[in-house]
């Protein structure tokens, strides 16, 4: 039985470009049990005796259990009734990347991801952002960059832009993203390629300024899935404490977790490795071929064995929706059941010691309503 849970912050249900707020109550009815005598307009999850993965989370010392959507799913009753019941966090799949947000130079379309900030923030759960600077689903305008000073000048234009709307609301932002080859060196990008490996500075300074309370992300695949010793989770380590060290501000590495069946092992010892390397660390886009129980657990327990893991992301919810829907890699099925690598994880981590109530501290310095609202388009 657990005796004690977690506190942790939440953004109060303010509107977009309002200040951060006090701490409020968790609604436990709502956090344990899908439901909550305030909510009238909470649809009816599964009837199940599961209790919420992301409340054991924050009850045996985790910041959260979260997973990913957009706009179209959280208009989806069913899915928009589990992330209220089941998940403590949400990181926007596609409405927060470079050719959703700028395909343009300088036309900005915040649309779908103030639509997941502000479902979020009414819904009380904690925000991730995913990404500002990535070698994908990158327009054609900024691929095409040659001149160094130009593409300074673009990369720290998005990353203010971006982050800075939002300031105050995000709690972790995955700044830079994928930028390792499977040797360990600097992927081919027009980043790279132009910049070297200073447009991580770059991005990542401009990310500083922007929200200075957000705790900024480096976040890479195959970094734990072959084993702590792969060419890329060595090279990631290297550069990450290299960056840090010279004063880049890099808060956390983020190791997505893309599983094959079978690789779950690896998982403990290579993650451990990047952990060690940086202040925070969180798995991020969690989803594994088969969600074979044994290998979920393994995986999340990971971060829960981990001091500074602060969280656990599943890259969905129910199997249709994954970008790998025909692998089955999620926690429900096509029905928004549980699957039994949900209730592996509820049974393996309620089972565990509850930790003694810490209060979270609130962001830094949330940026005052007016100065955002000055740097938006």
């Amino acid at each position: 039985m657990r005796t004690s849970i977690f506190s942790v912050l939440l953004f109060t249900q303010v509107i977009l470009g309002s200040p951060l707020q006090a701490i409020r109550d968790i609604d436990w009815e709502k956090e344990l049990l899908g439901r909550s005598s305030s909510d009238d307009n909470l649809e009816p999850r599964q009837a199940r005796s599961e209790k919420s993965l992301d409340a054991i989370f924050k009850s045996i010392g985790k910041l959260y259990f979260g997973t990913c959507a957009d706009s179209g799913l959280l208009n989806n009753a069913q899915n928009a009734a589990i992330l209220k019941a089941d998940f403590g966090q949400l990181t926007p799949e596609n409405s927060g990347k470079w050719d959703t947000v700028e395909s343009s130079k300088g036309n900005f379309n915040f649309g779908g991801l103030d639509t997941l900030v502000n479902w979020a923030v009414t819904n009380n759960k904690i925000i991730r952002g995913h990404t500002t600077v990535w070698h994908s689903q990158l327009p054609g305008w900024v691929s095409n960059i040659r001149d160094k000073a130009t593409l300074t000048s673009v990369i720290e234009t998005h990353v203010t832009k971006t982050i800075g709307r939002y300031a105050g609301k995000i709690l972790q932002w995955d700044v830079v993203n994928e930028m390792f080859d499977e040797q360990g060196g600097l992927r081919s990008s027009v980043f790279s390629s132009v910049l070297g490996e200073d447009f991580v500075r770059i991005a990542f300074e401009a990310a500083r300024k922007a929200d200075p309370a957000c705790k900024l992300y480096i976040n890479d695949y195959n970094t734990v899935e072959k084993g702590s010793t792969y060419a890329k989770t060595t090279g990631m380590i290297k550069y990450v404490k290299k960056w840090i060290a010279a004063g880049v501000p890099i808060d956390g590495i983020g190791a997505q977790a893309h599983l094959m069946a079978g690789e779950a092992k690896n998982v403990p010892a290579s993650f451990a490795a990047l952990c060690a390397a940086a202040p925070e660390c969180a798995l991020t886009e969690i989803d594994i071929v088969g969600a074979a129980p044994a290998e979920y657990v393994q995986t999340i327990k990971a971060c829960v064995d981990i001091k500074n893991c602060v969280g656990a992301t599943v890259w969905g919810v129910r199997d249709p929706d994954s970008w790998r829907a025909s692998n089955n890699p999620l926690l429900f099925n096509a029905q928004y059941q549980t699957k039994p690598a949900y209730s592996a994880l509820v049974a393996t981590l309620g089972a565990l010691p509850t930790v003694t109530p810490t209060p979270v501290v609130a962001p830094r310095e949330a940026v005052p309503a007016a100065q955002t609202a000055a740097a938006l388009p």
